[in-house]
């Protein structure tokens, strides 16, 4: 087919495209008239639908997939970049519409009443034991929200070059925060034809935000007050932080946005932390075992002696807890890093991310300008024991667990598997390190189930015990109710340990058996020195059919587990199923 032949049959689909969209413009307004006519409330309509009337396009960003990349520079190093054809240039310009919202300040929405300080007023209405007074405030405040949201313009999606759209300079990977500038995912009015990112703010909780918006409890347009809410202690910048294809699954500067971009914040920019940072003490039945046993011992700095607590016997011993210093880490994901970690062109990577996540981002497909994307996702704690700045420092002991969720072992003591015993394994021997003058670093990812979620699992836990519930069947169970064996994704777990650490620093004891976490922490550049397993008088009743299969898939081990032990190797039954 020569070239003016497809020329001429992708003007034809576009010429398709818009009739249909003519189509189905016209049933809308008609059925908009009608319930008009009928009395109804006229539905509010899209607020892309007026702007693309008087536009010649379809709105859609066709993504290309399997394009072979090319090579540019990134942050000071060369990488491979998808060509721009991958992502086709999205429509024309397009007006954005004004917003109903126009203050940039913390001051609530003159639009819309301040959020109450409690709600005294929902929780009355939820169990119908509303008072008049209480009633009337209520009523009151709903018809306030639904008017607002009705009278607010909604806005899709957005596209690039679009009337109005102005994203905030982002050159995501530059060594200096001023250079690079903020991430800036808000859909507040002050923010959002500056946003230059995808997302949201607060991962998988913006959807409780949303409902404390719904309900009134929140303003929509409410301003952070950050005073004193930067970390107690310094996280010392690694020459990879200007490199986002060694980190890019978090911004590296998300801990401390509202002191480096204060003056941005101040004149109306809606940025905010996705990383934070506190201190802490832990206390864990097993570390105050560990302490009568006299593995652990109190050093009044980094173990201290517990207190009693009122009503506690004075002749009990206390036990121990541990000073910690803890990070909390929202995900920050740069897409051409992600895609190219997981070996994948960025078009794939997006148009998965947009199935997948039911449509939510629209704009993953239309602002192909926007490389930043914040996913509806939890990410990690971070746990350091020790002196922070010691996590970068070659000439201290480095001991460290990356550990994935597990709630029902590590929170409620399941022995199903060998989940919290490691983890407590882990954070001893971080203890113990910060002891001898080194530093302890325990990663909690919230990746439960292998981020399959625990619903998967407990389906997996039931086909295991109905079954015969053998080491040999362990990841096909999982496969075949879940698809895969494993989602989390170890590639991009480095992430923190390169943020922390760096990769001129060598990790001397990796309390982990897998070989995925092994392999994830060597490829970003990180030595390893000696690998622990989990002692067999650690182990659970009835984790053995875990840990063998995991051995004979791979897991580092100094005793060989084949094929044939694994027929052998059987889970603990249930004593009544009802089948």
């Amino acid at each position: 087919m020569s070239d003016s032949e497809l020329l001429s049959r992708i003007l034809q689909e576009v010429v398709d495209l818009k009739s249909k969209n003519a189509q189905l413009e016209s049933k809308i307004d008609s059925l908009a008239a009608a319930a008009a006519a009928g009395g109804g409330s006229i539905p509010v309509g899209s607020p892309s639908s007026h702007a693309r009337r008087g536009s010649h396009s379809s709105g859609l960003t066709p993504i290309l997939h399997g394009v072979t990349g090319t090579s540019g520079t990134v942050g000071g190093a060369q990488h491979p970049v998808e060509p721009s054809s991958a992502l086709l240039k999205s429509p024309p310009p397009q007006p954005l519409g004004p917003s109903a919202l126009t203050s940039s300040s913390s001051a609530p929405s003159k639009e819309l009443p301040a959020a109450t300080t409690n709600s005294s007023a929902a929780t009355a209405s939820a169990f119908g034991v509303e008072s008049g007074e209480v009633a009337g405030k209520s009523a009151k405040r709903n018809a306030d929200i639904e008017a607002y949201f009705a009278n607010t313009r909604v806005i899709l999606t957005s596209y690039p070059n679009q009337v109005g759209i102005d994203p905030y300079p982002l050159s995501f990977g530059h060594p200096d925060p001023q250079v690079r500038g903020p991430v800036l995912a808000s859909r507040h009015p002050g923010s959002i034809k500056l946003r230059n990112a995808i997302g949201t703010y607060g991962g998988s909780y913006m959807v409780y935000r949303a409902l404390a918006s719904a309900i009134g409890d929140l303003s929509p347009d409410f301003r952070p007050d950050f005073t004193n809410t930067e970390p107690p202690f310094d996280i010392p910048q690694q020459p990879e932080w200007g490199d986002p294809y060694k980190i890019c699954t978090l911004d590296p500067f998300g801990h401390i946005p509202q002191v480096l971009f204060k003056k941005q914040i101040d004149e109306g920019l809606d940025v905010r932390p996705t990383i934070a940072a506190t201190k802490a003490h832990i206390k864990m039945p097993e570390l105050d075992d560990a302490l009568k046993l006299g593995r652990l011992s109190i050093d009044g700095k980094i173990v201290i002696a517990s207190t009693h607590l009122p009503g506690m016997d004075p002749r009990q011993d206390p036990g121990c807890e541990v000073n910690t210093s803890k990070i909390s880490v929202e995900p920050v994901w740069y897409l051409p890093g992600v895609a190219h970690r997981l070996g994948i062109s960025e078009g794939t990577l997006r148009r998965a991310l947009f199935e997948e996540t039911g449509g939510m981002y629209p704009e993953l497909l239309t602002r192909h300008d926007l490389s930043v994307f914040l996913p509806p996702i939890t990410g990690a704690t971070v746990y350091i024991f020790g002196d922070p700045a010691y996590l970068s420092d070659p000439t201290k002991e480095l001991t460290a667990r990356v550990h994935d969720e597990c709630n029902g072992s590590d929170v409620f003591g399941s022995d199903i598997c060998t989940c919290r015993p490691y983890l407590l394994m882990g954070i001893e021997e971080a203890v113990k390190c910060a002891q001898r003058g080194g530093v302890g670093l325990i990663v909690y990812f919230r990746k439960e189930g292998r981020a399959l979620g625990e619903t998967i699992k407990y389906q997996v836990y039931n086909a295991r015990k109905r079954g015969n519930d053998t080491a040999s069947e362990y990841f096909n169970r999982t496969s075949r109710i879940a698809g895969v064996k494993d989602s989390r994704m170890q590639p991009l777990m480095s992430d923190i340990l390169v943020w922390l650490c760096g990769t001129k620093r060598k990790l001397d004891r990796l309390i982990s058996m897998s070989d995925m976490k092994y392999d994830a922490i060597t490829a970003a550049g990180i030595q390893v020195g000696t690998r622990y397993e989990i002692p067999e008088d650690r182990l659970p009743a009835d984790s053995r059919v875990e840990i063998d299969a995991k051995i004979q898939a791979g897991y580092y081990s100094t005793r060989a587990v084949t094929e044939e032990d694994l027929k052998k190797v059987v889970g603990r039954g249930w004593e009544n199923v009802h089948q």
